[in-house]
């Protein structure tokens, strides 16, 4: 699939800023009628995962906050995109939502045909959180300091291995943008799945892994990976010490986001409606540890024209890794 020309994407952030621009009374007068019956909302990932846990703690939160069930739906498959292709081409009343990730941003660029246009075809309507991934080394790789890293991996050109959840994850594009700012010649290699990548990592097969912080944060305080520097531009509070990568190489973000999106002609009062009461559920210090803590994210209290530069700033890093490393979707 060709990316978004620039005219889908103005529209994109236009229709995002009609949601949030609403008056007041018109929000109230939708909300009189709307949610009159279950909402579902789908993950495009299995049980148990980040999108699922989202999904499931912003729902309770949503079902308390306007009285009817809002229901979370596995979808499974491809990526996220037979998820997202349901919800696309779904009905646009309010009462089908999908978990937006980061594979949403990676995927308009990883496959060249998707019968779908994520920026074309989906409302933003709220973030949910940003999560940051930790470079990380096998304890044998000679190095204590991103620095010393870089100059390492420049001397061994194509002997490091970096391992990842999966082509095309955020764990590998992370990977690639970090070889393609540096100069650097590190071998990606995919796994089926963060698990075993992480297990092969700990056992000295890999020697390198962007992962996710949450994820690695119990070898790492054992002393069984090595970490460097984290992935986002601030630091992480589970590991308050380490520094940020892009102090060393400037220009570096990588992470995974979620949110949740609705088809693009969604009542605009209803977006304004969910963005509101997602908000709420970020700032209740209750729900926002579990955010924070638990899954180690950082709250993305956006408006929904703010959640549209977002995902369209994402979208055209990540297609640009993707296109100048030559990732192809398995």
């Amino acid at each position: 699939m060709t990316p978004a020309h620039t005219p889908t994407r103005r529209r994109f952030l236009h229709l995002a800023a009609g949601a949030g621009a609403l008056p007041f009374a018109a929000r109230v007068g939708r909300a009189d009628t709307w949610p009159s019956r279950p909402v579902h909302i789908v993950s495009g990932f299995p049980p148990g995962g980040p999108a699922d846990i989202l999904g499931r703690l912003i729902g309770q939160w949503l079902s308390e906050r306007l009285g009817q069930a809002f229901i979370v739906e596995n979808r499974p498959g491809a990526g996220s995109n037979t998820a997202t292709e349901l919800i696309a081409r779904g009905a646009a009343d309010g009462y089908t939502l999908l978990v937006m990730t980061s594979a949403n941003t990676i995927n308009a660029t990883l496959y060249d045909k998707l019968n779908y246009n994520f920026i074309r075809d989906m409302a933003p309507v709220a973030g949910f959180i940003r999560v940051p991934q930790v470079l990380e080394v096998h304890p044998s790789v000679p190095v204590n300091s991103v620095p010393e890293f870089i100059a390492y991996a420049k001397a061994n050109p194509g002997k490091l291995s970096m391992g990842s959840a999966g082509i095309g994850t955020v764990q590998h594009v992370g990977g690639e943008l970090f070889n393609s700012l540096v100069g650097t010649k590190i071998v990606h290699v995919p796994y089926r799945g963060q698990a075993p990548a992480l297990l092969d990592l700990m056992a000295g097969q890999i020697q390198v892994m962007f992962d996710s912080a949450p994820a690695s944060l119990q070898v790492i305080k054992a002393g069984k990976v090595k970490a460097l520097a984290v992935t986002t531009t601030t630091r992480f509070g589970g590991l308050p010490d380490l520094p940020v990568l892009a102090d060393f190489v400037p220009g570096y973000e990588s992470s995974a986001i979620y949110g949740l999106v609705a088809p693009k002609a969604t009542p605009p009062e209803v977006v304004a409606t969910l963005n509101r009461e997602v908000n709420a559920a970020l700032a209740d210090p209750k729900l926002n540890v579990r955010l924070t803590g638990d899954l180690g994210g950082t709250v993305l209290a956006l408006s929904p024209t703010e959640f549209a530069k977002l995902i369209v700033d994402e979208t055209e890093k990540w297609g640009k890794v993707i296109k100048a490393a030559g990732i192809k979707a398995e």
